[in-house]
């Protein structure tokens, strides 16, 4: 397809005609770096109606390429298109690159507008790249802008952070900040290794799970701040630990997560850390796990969490290949899988047009 048809079609997402819209979508999807590139151009030129929908479109393809664009939506004059940059950033969380992160920790010095401000300290915290741009801006010649930095990161509480407070104990503007920040941080580590050595010690079958259901209690409070922590803990040596710590995350819901937890669900050897690696990975709802999902659906301890997680994955589009596989499990013996292939199958019919349960028109009956 040439970059003149592309940019055709990508002006159609608009159009007031219901066919043309659809052509242009697909046109996008299948359309590679060429369609992202013609994408962009919209974002940077386009009319609001346009820009929105290309955001939007943008959040569905998932390329890192256009991370930086959509962090200039932030800035546009139309509130609906900032709006819609920062929806789509948020979607792509997992994917954004350190070159969007820097541009959005950018605009925190200069946010002038409340709302503006709002949406990228928001942003900040949702993506897992900022942290170390935000690290960088504590070493910024202005010390408000110092103080921005640190403020973020104090608010985030990441581990990663630690070594640049540390550094930034010999700068006025952010010391006490630092010191403060680097208390916090040292009492969450202290309180989450001393819980999972006290798991570890128990024994007994019973009494093991019992203690890690109320591990997950005691630490869930904690938050986003716990993330890189339990990261490391999903390595632990007692499988014990692996589950709660999975079990964890997946309450959590941070992108941070998913892919240590994938890592998890293809090589562990016990089956109930795949098993929470797997309703982990179904909480957060990213789309990266498809293809792990799609395999444990014949392992028979794993298939109705597959088939769950399956159908909460929230960018739908990516199971559309796999539909026939979805028609098929409607009437599968075990009801929870029956009942979530028909969830996925009737979401792929919508998105396609056809009736809720038509299974394309059963076969064009």
């Amino acid at each position: 397809m040439s970059k003149e048809n592309i940019e055709a079609l990508v002006a159609e997402l608009v159009h007031e005609e219901d066919w043309r819209r659809m052509r242009a979508t697909a046109a996008c999807l299948a359309g590679g770096p060429k369609a992202v590139e013609a994408l962009i151009h919209v974002l940077h030129s386009g009319p609001p109606d346009l820009k929105r929908e290309a955001a939007a479109m943008l959040a569905r393809i998932k390329d890192p390429h256009a991370g930086v664009a959509l962090v200039g939506l932030l800035e546009d004059g139309d509130e609906t298109v900032r709006k819609s940059g920062a929806t789509a950033l948020e979607q792509m969380a997992g994917v954004l690159d350190t070159d969007t992160a820097s541009a959005l920790v950018a605009l925190l010095p200069k946010a002038e507008v409340e709302e503006t401000k709002r949406l990228v300290t928001h942003l900040v915290g949702a993506i897992p790249t900022a942290v170390m741009p935000l690290c960088q801006m504590m070493k910024h010649s202005d010390p408000e802008a110092q103080v921005a930095a640190a403020t973020m990161l104090d608010h985030l509480l990441d581990p990663r952070s630690v070594d640049a407070f540390i550094d930034a104990m010999g700068q006025p503007a952010v010391r006490d900040i630092a010191v403060g920040t680097l208390k916090k941080l040292g009492a969450i580590r202290e309180r989450i290794d001393e819980t999972f050595n006290a798991l570890r010690n128990v024994e007994g079958a019973s009494e093991r799970e019992e203690a890690r259901m109320a591990t997950v209690i005691d630490l869930l409070g904690i938050g986003r701040p716990s993330v890189e922590i339990l990261i490391e803990y999903l390595e632990d040596e007692d499988w014990l630990v692996r589950e709660a710590a999975a079990d964890l995350l997946g309450k959590i819901g941070d992108v941070r997560a998913v892919e240590p937890l994938m890592k998890r669900l293809g090589c562990d050897k016990d089956t109930g850390v795949k098993e929470l690696a797997i309703k982990a990975l179904g909480l957060i709802g990213d789309a990266r796990p498809t293809r792990l999902y799609l395999e444990s659906i014949p392992i028979r301890p794993l298939r109705v969490y597959a088939m769950e997680a399956l159908a909460k994955i929230k960018d739908v589009e990516v199971l559309r290949p796999h539909k026939e596989l979805f028609d098929r499990l409607r009437t599968d013996r075990d009801g929870l899988v029956a009942y979530n292939a028909g969830l996925i199958a009737d979401k792929l019919d919508a998105l396609a047009g056809a009736p809720a349960g038509s299974q394309e028109g059963q076969d064009h009956e």
